[in-house]
């Protein structure tokens, strides 16, 4: 497994729940769900806010991506609430 470095962003109730808005993240995910799954294993809040069954969207580099999403390093992901119009 090759390790990388990863940039998170995280908006909006995620960013509250977590109490940050982005941090670097070193991490041997090849794909965004592995990096989810990665995430929750480090237990709270991390666990709760994007915990499966809960509507969480993800970008990388900005660009909305589905959880098969390849992972190269040097990545930005966003973790996000799904966002409604008005």
């Amino acid at each position: 497994m090759t390790m990388k470095t990863v940039q998170l962003r995280y908006f909006a109730s995620i960013r509250e729940a977590i109490g940050s808005g982005s941090e670097a993240f070193v991490t041997g995910a090849s794909t965004v769900a592995e990096l989810r799954e990665a995430l929750l294993a480090r237990g709270e809040p991390y666990a709760s806010c994007l915990a499966r069954g809960r509507a969480v969207r993800t970008a990388v580099n900005q660009v909305l991506s589905d959880e098969s999403a390849v992972l190269e390093a040097g990545a930005e992901v966003a973790f996000f609430p799904p966002v409604t119009g008005g």
